[in-house]
């Protein structure tokens, strides 16, 4: 990719697994790497849990809005990373989809929200390495 790839990071209610996703990949890439997230049916808020999780990272979460799917959002991204929204995300031919099994954070309490939010770190770096080796 000659130009800076696009992801987009799609979830049920882009409130908290996406979001964080979101986060972490434009705060780690630098700009490097345009962000998008979105829901299939998006809450009303972000999860209070995942903001303060992320907190704990030094990245505030508390001024997002989660946000609906479109299939302009899905045209526009280059890859499209799917976190437990099975047949209501769209699939486009030609796009790079992956599924990140990821459990999902609603109702549960910080300590299980680490976690989750580990995970998504550590494949937010992958990811980062992955785009930037190919750019």
């Amino acid at each position: 990719m000659t130009r800076r790839p696009t992801v987009l990071f799609v979830c049920v209610h882009n409130a908290g697994r996406s979001q964080m996703a979101a986060a972490y990949l434009t705060t780690l890439s630098d700009g490097r790497i345009d962000v998008r997230s979105a829901g299939s049916a998006p809450a009303a808020t972000i999860n209070p849990v995942a903001v303060a999780a992320m907190r704990e990272e030094g990245i505030d979460l508390s001024a997002e809005v989660p946000t609906i799917l479109t299939t302009e959002a899905v045209w526009a991204s280059d890859v499209v990373i799917t976190m437990g929204c099975g047949d209501s995300c769209p699939f486009f031919p030609g796009k790079r989809y992956e599924d990140w099994p990821l459990e999902d954070p609603a109702g549960r309490g910080i300590d299980a929200v680490r976690v989750i939010r580990d995970d998504i770190r550590a494949r937010v770096e992958l990811l980062i390495a992955e785009l930037l080796l190919a750019g």
